[in-house]
């Protein structure tokens, strides 16, 4: 599966040689918590890629596709036993955010990525949040590009008022 063929309107998206965010899913089954976190990057305009390798079954290729990337920051994105984030910490000293899957069994999700033995620090979004994990990326590229904290306060700022015209149109004022 190649990610332009799944991934409309990739303007951003880039090879791991060229990223300032690297999104890596375990499998294509998590494909649908990646779009989440490639609609925040393509909109707040930030060179990504996107690559599937487990934890698992292609631990070579994790330890490859992290080794090569220039990324600042990784999004790992697994479910079940969701050993990616922190097979992609061990080969990195950039942050990785890990991003829990939906399953038959969430707790197991959840609990692989936020305990982390020492040494190996792994940051954890909830459930499913792709596009909270994108965010928590772009913060941490704004403590040194001041780009993306623009980018980032235009984005509250559209979150703001949509909020505010929700209410309007709820209460008709």
């Amino acid at each position: 599966m190649s990610g332009e063929e799944k991934l409309s309107g990739g303007k951003h998206l880039v090879g791991i040689n060229e990223c300032k965010v690297h999104i890596m899913m375990g499998s294509g089954s998590d494909l649908p918590v990646a779009k989440k976190a490639v609609s925040i990057l393509e909109e707040l305009k930030v060179p990504y890629s996107i690559t599937i390798a487990s934890a698992h079954r292609t631990p070579a290729l994790v330890e490859q596709n992290v080794k090569g990337s220039t990324a600042k920051v990784f999004i790992a994105i697994a479910g079940l036993s969701a050993a990616l984030p922190g097979v992609v910490a061990s080969h990195t000293f950039m942050p990785v955010i890990g991003v829990p899957v939906s399953g038959k069994l969430n707790l197991d999700s959840i609990l692989s990525i936020v305990q982390m033995p020492p040494g190996i620090p792994v940051g954890s979004v909830g459930l499913d949040r792709g596009e909270n994990a994108a965010l928590l990326a772009v913060r941490i590229l704004a403590t040194s590009e001041i780009s993306y904290l623009h980018a980032l306060e235009g984005h509250l700022s559209r979150m703001r008022e949509k909020v505010i015209r929700s209410g309007v149109e709820l209460v008709g004022e």
